[in-house]
Order: structure tokens, then C-alpha cells, then sequence
């Protein structure tokens, strides 16, 4: 009996603990840095990006938005292709963090144009209304300090130019938050490769229905108007009046965005509200 040795029994206790340290913390440490791990298409923070997330770390933002997306379906679905190691090679510190008081922002570089950061930063609510985050419309008040920042990258080892710093001059911390935040998953193609086709007859199936154009409206008001305007006329997005596009191309683009053009998919909606907005936009032709 083991327990009547207690030196050989001590002996292969620490064997086994030993053998369980190496197994699951040290071989995936060493597997996890590895070349075979980078992605060259990852870059390090220029200097106002970098500075930009020191920002976001000093406002707190990564108390309510994660940074990793978990490699289940509806992770996916929601955010976007799921998270690799390589991806954080120059985030120091990490900041995945594992509650989303917010959204997760993995994968948020390029959704919007600057202009809706701009906005969203300095009053969320007029962007999403539903939404409870604190406006920040200091940050456009306080100007960066060049050769701070130059001592930050230069710590870091991160590149960078003369010319970039001298960029910064007249820069404000709002500015280097929204050049952060269109940093964040921009490295990797993978919006463009998501980018799916909808295959089939796309049949407009409330043509000319007046109900349908009003639940179409309440749709819009709800989910386009901040970017496109509450009458179609056009302000972060370009204006919606008279687009001459055919019902089925129309709501191609709505469900799937446009991947390169700052603009979201809506594919969340369902198709009984696509086609509502659908026969709303058109109908302001």
C-alpha cells in the first residue's frame, strides 16, 4: 500500500503533478509561440493606434467588451471568424477579458467608417439608441503628446517613422481612440472571406403592400437612419432616394453589407424584415 511508503508515494505524487504541469501549461505555452503561429499579415500599433489603446485601457473599456471571439457557432455567426493566437502577437497586455457587458470588438476594424466612431464616441446613444454605455465626448478635448508616445514605442520595440510622429501633432485622444478601434481584426481578411452570395430567386414578396413599407419604415428608423438619415437623405452613409437598384440586388446588399465599405450586414434582421425595408427604400424612389 502506497500510503504505508510516504517517500515513494510523495515521489509519485509530484511525478504525476509534474507531468500534468508540463502537459497542459508549458507544451501549449511553447505551441502557442511559435513561428507557426504568426500571421504576416498581423502588423504592430502604430503610434496613434498604440496610443489609442492605451486610451481604451485607461477609460476602462475592456471591463465591458471582450477581444476574442470563441470558436463556437454562435460566437461566429455573431462576430465574425473566431480568434487565433497570432492575432495578438503584439497586444501587450492582452486584453481578450470574459464579460460582454458590451459587444465583443475582435473583429470591429472596418465595420464603420470613422465618422459613426466619431459619433458613437461622443454620444452612443445617437448612434444605438438602446445601448447604456457613458458618452466620451472629452477625448476631442485633450491633444496627444507626441514624444510621450514616441517613448511608449521605442519601449514596446514597436516600428515607427519621424513622419508619424510628427502626424500627432494636433491630434486629440479622440482620434487616436477611433484609429485604434479600425485597427482591431483589420489585419486579417476575414470579412472578405465570410462575404457569402445568396443563391436562388430572390422574390419580392410584399410588392406595392403599403403595410409592409410602414413596418419597413419602423425597420430603417431602428436600424439605418443613424448612418443614412431619417428621410433617406444621406449623412455618415450616402443618401438612399432614388438608388435605381433592382428589389432582389437591394436586398443582397442589406443582408450581407459591404465588406470593404464600412457597412454592416443585416442578415440578423430575418428575411420578412429585409424585404420590409426593402419595399420601404424603394418605395422612396
Amino acid at each position: 500500500m502506497l500510503e504505508k511508503k510516504p517517500v515513494l508515494f510523495m515521489l509519485l505524487a509530484t511525478a504525476a503533478i509534474l507531468v500534468g504541469t508540463i502537459i497542459t501549461m508549458a507544451m501549449p505555452f511553447l505551441w502557442v509561440n511559435t513561428d507557426a503561429d504568426r500571421i504576416e499579415t498581423v502588423t504592430p500599433y502604430t503610434p496613434i493606434q498604440q496610443e489609442g489603446r492605451d486610451i481604451y485601457i485607461r477609460e476602462g473599456c475592456n471591463n465591458c467588451h471582450t477581444q476574442t471571439v470563441r470558436p463556437l457557432v454562435a460566437e461566429v455567426l455573431r462576430y465574425g471568424d473566431y480568434s487565433k493566437s497570432g492575432e495578438f502577437v503584439y497586444d501587450r497586455p492582452f486584453l481578450w477579458g470574459s464579460r460582454r457587458t458590451g459587444p465583443d470588438l475582435a473583429r470591429l476594424g472596418g465595420k464603420y467608417p470613422d465618422a459613426w466612431h466619431y459619433k458613437h464616441m461622443e454620444s452612443p446613444r445617437s448612434m444605438v439608441p438602446q445601448t447604456n454605455m457613458p458618452d466620451y465626448p472629452w477625448l476631442n478635448d485633450t491633444a496627444l503628446d507626441p514624444e510621450s508616445i514616441r517613448n511608449k514605442m521605442e519601449t514596446l520595440g514597436f516600428p515607427y517613422t519621424e513622419e508619424q510622429i510628427k502626424e500627432l501633432n494636433g491630434k486629440t485622444e479622440m482620434d487616436a481612440m477611433v484609429a485604434y478601434l479600425q485597427k482591431l481584426g483589420s489585419d486579417i481578411p476575414w470579412r472578405k472571406v465570410a462575404e457569402t452570395t445568396i443563391v436562388g430567386d430572390l422574390t419580392n414578396p410584399f410588392p406595392g403592400d403599403a403595410s409592409a413599407i410602414a413596418a419597413g419604415k419602423d425597420v430603417y428608423s431602428s436600424n439605418c437612419a443613424a448612418c443614412h438619415g431619417d428621410n433617406l437623405e444621406g449623412m455618415i452613409g450616402p443618401a438612399l432616394t432614388d438608388m435605381g437598384m433592382e428589389d432582389a440586388d437591394l436586398y443582397q446588399v442589406i443582408h450581407s453589407g459591404i465588406p470593404d465599405g464600412g457597412m454592416p450586414g443585416f442578415s440578423n434582421l430575418g428575411s420578412t424584415k429585409l424585404w420590409q425595408l426593402v419595399n420601404f427604400i424603394n418605395a422612396e424612389k
